[in-house]
C-alpha cells in the first residue's frame, strides 16, 4: 500500500509578512481564503462601523493569537 504525500501540506492559517498593512492578520486570512486581501480589508472596515467595533476586537485577537509566516 503506497501512500501520497502532499509536498505542499495543509494550509496554515498565518499573517502574512508580505502582504500587511498593520499586522499581516487580513492577508494572511486573505491567502488562506483565496481571496483579495484589499477586498478583506473593505469588508473588515464596513463591518468595524456597523459592528460598533466587534471586528475590530476579533482583528486584535488574530494579531495577538495568529502566528507569523
Amino acid at each position: 500500500m503506497t501512500t501520497e504525500s502532499n509536498s505542499a501540506g495543509p494550509k496554515r492559517l498565518r499573517r502574512s509578512e508580505t502582504d500587511r498593512i498593520v499586522a499581516g492578520v487580513c492577508g494572511g486570512w486573505a491567502q488562506y481564503l483565496g481571496m483579495d486581501a484589499a477586498l478583506l480589508r473593505i469588508l473588515l472596515a464596513v463591518a468595524t462601523v456597523v459592528g460598533i467595533g466587534t471586528p475590530a476586537v476579533v482583528y486584535a485577537i488574530c494579531w495577538i493569537l495568529m502566528p507569523s509566516e
